[in-house]
């Protein structure tokens, strides 16, 4: 589980390992939400993060970005 802080929210990710540690989000934290990961919608790669489309439980849609072993959420739209 990783935590970052991002405009004021504490971001926590528990992320499926398979081949690779932290492949992609599975479910993630901040403030006093706790959100599971339904779907990703999208993921893609640079050189220095990752990047993870994902809808949650809550039917809203998040970008999250990995960087090292920090989380920071860069957007979401609510349903």
């Amino acid at each position: 589980m990783s935590k970052a802080k991002d405009q004021g929210w504490e971001l926590r990710v528990q992320t499926y390992s398979g081949h690779r540690a932290d492949e992609y989000p599975r479910r993630f934290q901040f403030g006093s939400r706790h959100l599971e990961v339904t779907e990703i919608l999208d993921r893609w790669y640079a050189p220095e993060a990752s990047w993870f489309k994902v809808r949650a439980d809550d039917q809203g849609i998040y970008i999250l970005k990995q960087h090292g072993d920090r989380w920071t959420l860069e957007g979401f739209r609510e349903s």
